[in-house]
C-alpha cells in the first residue's frame, strides 16, 4: 500500500478510471468535466503571481543586467532553432506519409460556421499586433486575465528595477521571495487533487469524442504521435545529452508532471511544480524563472509539429495542391503564428486558423475536419511542449555555465524521487537539505 502514497501512482489510477468511465458510460464521463476544469483553475489562479515572484527575484539576484541580457538572448536563440526544427520535421513527414490523402473532401460541403469562433479570435490577435499583445494596458489587468506574456514583461522590468535599486530594495525583495515560498506551499496542497483533475479531464475527453473519431482520422493521429516521439527522442534527446544528462532519466524524474499534463491536456497545470523540480535538479532559480515562463509562449515544440502537420493534412484532404514555394511560405507564416500561445487547450486551433487565413490557399473551413480530434492531439502536443521547455532550461543553464551537472546526475540516479511534501520532513527538529545544499551550508 506504500506505493499508493506516490502522486504519479494516484494520477495513473485517476487516468485509468477516467478512461474506463468515459468508455463505458460516455454521458457520465462528460459530466465529470468540472473536476478537470476546477483543478486547472486552482493552479491558474496562482500562476501569474508565482511567475512574478520567481522572475523578478531571479533577475534581481543575477550578477548584472548584462547577464540578464545574455541569458535572454541565448534563450530566444535556442527557442528559434528548436521550434524551426520541429516545424520542418512536421512538414517533411506530412509530405512523406500524406495522412490526408484519399479523403477527397469538398471544401464547399464543410460547415464554415464551426470555425467562426477561431476565425474571430485569430483576426482579433492579428489586428492587435505583437507589441500590443506583449505590452498590457494595465498591470492589474494582465494579472487578472492570466496573460503570461504580459505578466512576464512586467516581471522582467520589476526585477531589473530591484537590481538597480540594490540595497534600498532589499526588504521588498525578501518579502517577494517569501510570498513565492508561500505560493509554492499552496501549490503543493493543490497538487494533492491532481488525480481527481486527471480523472475528470480524461473521462470528459473519452466520453465526449469516443473511439469513433480516433478511427476516422487515425492516420493523422498516428502520424502526429510518431513524429512527436521522434522529435523528443532525437532532437530533445541530443540537446539533453549536450546539457550533461540523459533524456530517459529526466522523463522518469518528471513522470508525475507528464501524467498530469496527459490527463489535463495543458502544461499550465504543472508550471509551478516543474519550476521547483528544475531548481532541485541544479538549475539556478534565476535561469529557471526566466527560461521556463518564456518558453510557455515562445517554445511550443509540440504545437509547431501540430501546425505544419495539420495544415498539410487539410490541404491533402481537400485536394489542395501546394508547390514547394507555397510550402516555404506556409513555413514562414508558421514561424510567427506558432509563437505567443500559453499552453492552453484550444490555443493551437486559433494559431492554425490565423495561419490558414494568412496563407489564403488552404481552405480555413478544413479546420472542421480536425476539431473533433484536437483534444486527442493536444494531449501529446502538451507533453512535447512541456518536455521541450524542461530541456530548454537545462540547455540554457549549461550554456551559461551555471548548471550543476553533478547534482543533476545524483538526483536523476536516485532510485525513487520523493514527493515534495516528503522532502521537507524534519529529523530531530532539523530540516534535511539536499546534498549539494548541505555541502554549501557546511562550507559557510
Amino acid at each position: 500500500m506504500r506505493v499508493l502514497k506516490h502522486l504519479y501512482v494516484q494520477v495513473l489510477i485517476g487516468l485509468a478510471a477516467g478512461i474506463l468511465v468515459g468508455y463505458i458510460a460516455p454521458s457520465l464521463g462528460v459530466q465529470f468535466k468540472p473536476l478537470g476544469d476546477t483543478f486547472i483553475r486552482l493552479i491558474k489562479m496562482l500562476i501569474t503571481l508565482l511567475i512574478f515572484c520567481t522572475v523578478s527575484i531571479g533577475i534581481a539576484r543575477m550578477e548584472s543586467l548584462k547577464q540578464v541580457g545574455r541569458v535572454g538572448f541565448k534563450t530566444i536563440l535556442y527557442f528559434e532553432v528548436v521550434t524551426t526544427i520541429a516545424l520542418l520535421l512536421g512538414l517533411v513527414i506530412a509530405n512523406v506519409v500524406h495522412p490526408g490523402a484519399g479523403l477527397n473532401v469538398d471544401p464547399k460541403t464543410l460547415d464554415a460556421g464551426a470555425v467562426t469562433h477561431f476565425v474571430t479570435e485569430a483576426h482579433t490577435q492579428a489586428k492587435a499586433g505583437l507589441l500590443e499583445q506583449i505590452v498590457p494596458n494595465s498591470v492589474v489587468g494582465a494579472f487578472a486575465r492570466g496573460d503570461l506574456l504580459q505578466v512576464l514583461l512586467f516581471s522582467v522590468l520589476f526585477g531589473v528595477a530591484l537590481s538597480i535599486m540594490s540595497d534600498r530594495s532589499k526588504f521588498l525583495a525578501q518579502g517577494i521571495e517569501q510570498l513565492g515560498d508561500v505560493l509554492m506551499r499552496i501549490v503543493e496542497m493543490i497538487m494533492r487533487l491532481a488525480p481527481l483533475g486527471a480523472f475528470g479531464a480524461i473521462a470528459f475527453t473519452v466520453g465526449k469524442y469516443g473511439i469513433a473519431s480516433l478511427q476516422q482520422l487515425g492516420m493523422l493521429i498516428l502520424c502526429f504521435y510518431i513524429t512527436s516521439i521522434l522529435f523528443v527522442a532525437i532532437v530533445l534527446g541530443t540537446a539533453c545529452r549536450w546539457a550533461g544528462v540523459g533524456l530517459w532519466p529526466l522523463l522518469r524524474y518528471l513522470r508525475e508532471e507528464l501524467l498530469i499534463v496527459l490527463g489535463t491536456s495543458t502544461t499550465e497545470s504543472v508550471l509551478p511544480r516543474l519550476m521547483e523540480k528544475l531548481e532541485r535538479l541544479g538549475c539556478p532559480k534565476s535561469v529557471v524563472g526566466l527560461v521556463l515562463p518564456t518558453g510557455y509562449s515562445f517554445n511550443l515544440d509540440g504545437a509547431a509539429i501540430y501546425l505544419t502537420m495539420t495544415s498539410l493534412f487539410i490541404a491533402q484532404a481537400t485536394n489542395t495542391h501546394l508547390t514547394l514555394m507555397q510550402q516555404i511560405g506556409l513555413l514562414a507564416i508558421l514561424m510567427v503564428t506558432s509563437k505567443g500561445g500559453a499552453g492552453v487547450a484550444g490555443a493551437a486551433l486559433v494559431a492554425l486558423t490565423a495561419t490558414l487565413s494568412s496563407h489564403d490557399i488552404i481552405p480555413v473551413a478544413g479546420i472542421t475536419l480536425i476539431i473533433g480530434i484536437d483534444r486527442v492531439l493536444n494531449e501529446v502536443r502538451a507533453l512535447v511542449n512541456m518536455i521541450g521547455n524542461a530541456v530548454a532550461t537545462l540547455v540554457v543553464a549549461r550554456w551559461e555555465g551555471v548548471f550543476d551537472v553533478e547534482t543533476a546526475r545524483a538526483v536523476l540516479a536516485a532510485p525513487r524521487e520523493k514527493e515534495p511534501q516528503e522532502r521537507s520532513d524534519e529529523v530531530g527538529g532539523i530540516m534535511q537539505l539536499p546534498p549539494h545544499q548541505a555541502m554549501q551550508e557546511g562550507q559557510k
